[in-house]
């Protein structure tokens, strides 16, 4: 889960991006309304935090032209009190509004309500499917021959990645920028241990090759 921060106060933006980091999500930053729209098309997030009082355009403005292509969520930043922000925001298609100065549990509890809403809303991911081995992305269930496999969210992730990738040799910094997120200091390493375990789970169940080992490069799903 991408978010985009529209933010010109480093002092929000240091503040809130190692928390949503932490937390699991994948964070980008823009610090001009023109920024914004810029990364708004290359980064395709999944969710944007929107301050309003941004230079080169407003938070309003940019809102009201992304809501011409798309339908991403957005949550306003807006300023305590001023309620006439509040509403035009809204009217021109927010799906919520912080007042700042806000704590982090409060900014939290309002993304994760709103893809709560999101989910609700939207209907359910056909499983993917290889070999036998089946993932549910709306419940995060893995199946291989009908036998459960019960995977940590960093293995379901990376699974998930490489299905969605076969035939396709993925490096060992391609999947860490996918997992992790870019700027993300792991361990080339890392990869290899969660792989390792992805095949000692499906070696439980099945004699079956699924991911192989391009020596010098990565993996790939087979």
């Amino acid at each position: 889960m991408k978010i985009l921060i529209v933010e010109d106060d480093a002092g929000i933006s240091d503040f809130i991006i190692p928390e949503l980091n932490h937390e699991g999500f994948t964070t980008c930053l823009a610090v001009t309304g023109r920024e914004a729209l810029e990364k708004f098309e290359t980064e395709k997030p999944d969710l944007i935090l929107l301050d309003i009082m941004l230079p080169e355009l407003n938070g309003l403005e940019v809102l009201r032209r992304i809501r011409a292509v798309s339908t991403v969520p957005v949550i306003l930043e807006t300023a305590r009190g001023e309620t006439i922000d509040k509403i035009n925001g809204l009217n021109l298609g927010a799906d919520d509004y912080i007042p700042k100065p806000f704590e982090i549990e409060e900014l939290l509890a309002r993304i994760n309500a709103l893809l709560r809403r999101m989910n609700f809303n939207k209907p359910e991911t056909a499983p993917l499917s290889l070999r036998g081995l089946s993932l549910n992305i709306e419940r995060m269930n893995c199946s291989l021959d009908n036998n459960e496999i019960v995977l940590s969210k960093t293995e379901f992730m990376l699974l998930k990645l490489l299905i969605e990738s076969q035939g396709k040799v993925l490096s060992r910094s391609q999947i860490i920028d996918e997992i992790w997120g870019k700027g993300h200091f792991i361990d080339e390493n890392t990869v290899d241990v969660y792989v390792g375990y992805l095949r000692t789970k499906f070696s439980d169940i099945s004699k079956d090759e699924f991911i192989k080992t391009v020596r010098g490069v990565g993996y790939m799903m087979i």
